[in-house]
């Protein structure tokens, strides 16, 4: 079954509000950390924010402290709440969870990263 679920996206006016929410099937036992990503046509998919397994974070200069990633330790899904939003936020916002071991804090910003989900689009106008 589909191991990551992307929800939460929709089409809001500059400055809202919007959280996204990623369903973790696998729960914690193979997710060293977590991301967030965003894409655009045209433009590389691009980290917005991470976090590990000691719920350290890091996050995009673009994003930092607008966006803010948490992982639920009961349910092992991972969210991301998104403020003063801006139109270049606007993308098609993928969760993912990486795999392999030695990488904590800011290190897991960029990965590497080995699931993904489907995306879910947001719209910032």
């Amino acid at each position: 079954h589909v191991q990551l679920v992307e929800s939460g996206g929709a089409s809001v006016q500059a400055g809202g509000s919007l959280r996204l929410s990623c369903e973790d099937s696998e729960n914690r036992s193979s997710r060293n950390y977590m991301g967030w990503f965003r894409q655009v046509p045209g433009k590389d998919r691009e980290p917005v924010a991470s976090i590990d397994r000691a719920q350290d974070t890091a996050y995009a200069d673009s994003v930092k402290d607008r966006f803010h990633i948490s992982r639920e330790y009961g349910t092992d899904d991972v969210y991301l709440q998104m403020n003063s939003l801006r139109p270049e936020d606007t993308g098609l916002y993928y969760c993912s969870a990486g795999l392999h071991p030695g990488y904590s804090g800011e290190w897991c910003l960029h990965g590497p990263y080995d699931v993904w989900g489907q995306g879910t689009q947001v719209t910032v106008s």
